[in-house]
Formats: structure tokens, C-alpha cells, sequence
């Protein structure tokens, strides 16, 4: 495996879930940046969420959100007016949190991995991976990985992570190389980009 300065294992087990103000799901945060920030301080925010029914979301002004389907039948959102259709998995969808967006569940409850940056400060790409791939966080670059499906490995003889377990990968000040991760079966690789 690659030399990063720091990779933290961010276990599914124990992550506390928190109920919507509409009460139609809960969330579960993944990570956040800075550590421990809430709402009105994150530069960016992994978590996810599992959606009960259809309803509104709350708007956040400032926030650009990425969000994917990992886990049911997909849904329908309707961002200022303008339905997309999202069915099935693993097709990440952008948005600016703040239009006016509501949901709407084409076959029952779902998983959604919710990605916000705090435009201005931060920008993300996620990308949904099998087999194989070369991570390789660095200066103000985190990766975040985090398993949707079956269980990735880091290196060859790296951390396991099961089903909804992430690493953060933290580069530090100088470029530490690729890490190579061996996925069987599907990991969200999230890049996030320009921390403070």
C-alpha cells in the first residue's frame, strides 16, 4: 500500500442515527471536515441516509450535494421544478442544496450516500468502482472510500472493510503515492478537494 500520512477505518457498526426534522428517514454520518463540525461549519460531509418516504428536503443554501443510490430501487428527484429519474444504484446525481428539491420513492425505502461541499471552499467527485483502482489522496486532497456492496480491501494486506464501512485517506503535505484498492463488488471513491 502507498504511504499516506494518516488512514482513519470509519466502521458502519456504532454510527448513530438521526432523524429527519420531516421524519421521513435518518441519517448516519460517514465523516465530516472539519472533525466534529456541524451544519453551519462543515467544509464537507459524507453520510447516509435511509429514506422511508417521499417528501422535501430542507434546503442548504451554499452547499453543493451529490447524492447516490446504494441501496433499493431508486427514486425520482425534483430539483426547481425539474423531475429526474434515478432509477436502480450507484449513479451519482449533483445538485445545489439550495433549489427546492423533494423525493419521490419509485419502489420502497432506500440507502442514499449523500456528498456537500461548501461551495467556494471544497469540490468533490464521486465515482463508483469495481475490480480495481488507484486511489491517491495529497495535498489538500482527501479520499474517502467507502464500501456500497461486498468488501473492499486496501492494498494486499491492508484493512478489510465490510458493507457501509469507509477510510479516509489523508495525504498530508507532500504527495504519498497511489493506494490500490481490490473491491469485490462496489465502492463509492470520493474525492475531496480544498480543505482550510
Amino acid at each position: 500500500m502507498g504511504r499516506v500520512e494518516d488512514v482513519r477505518i470509519l466502521p458502519a457498526e456504532g454510527r448513530p442515527a438521526v432523524p429527519w426534522s420531516n421524519g421521513g428517514g435518518v441519517t448516519r454520518e460517514v465523516a465530516v471536515h472539519p472533525p466534529g463540525a456541524g451544519w453551519d461549519a462543515f467544509v464537507w460531509r459524507v453520510s447516509l441516509a435511509d429514506v422511508t418516504r417521499d417528501g422535501p428536503y430542507s434546503p442548504l443554501s451554499g452547499v453543493r450535494r451529490i447524492l447516490t443510490v446504494v441501496d433499493g430501487d431508486g427514486l425520482e428527484l425534483t430539483v426547481d421544478g425539474t423531475p429526474h429519474l434515478l432509477p436502480g444504484r450507484h449513479r451519482p446525481f449533483s445538485f445545489s442544496g439550495a433549489a427546492a428539491t423533494a423525493s419521490r420513492l419509485l419502489a420502497g425505502p432506500v440507502v442514499n450516500l449523500n456528498v456537500m461541499v461548501r461551495e467556494g471552499r471544497a469540490a468533490a467527485t464521486v465515482e463508483m468502482v469495481r475490480g480495481s483502482r488507484a486511489v491517491a489522496p495529497g495535498p489538500g486532497r482527501d479520499v474517502l472510500v467507502v464500501a456500497v456492496a461486498g468488501e473492499v480491501r486496501l492494498g494486499t494486506s491492508g484493512p478489510r472493510l465490510a458493507r457501509f464501512d469507509a477510510a479516509l485517506l489523508t495525504g498530508g503535505g507532500a504527495d504519498p503515492g497511489p493506494v490500490e484498492l481490490r473491491v469485490d463488488g462496489v465502492a463509492a471513491v470520493i474525492e475531496l478537494i480544498g480543505r482550510p
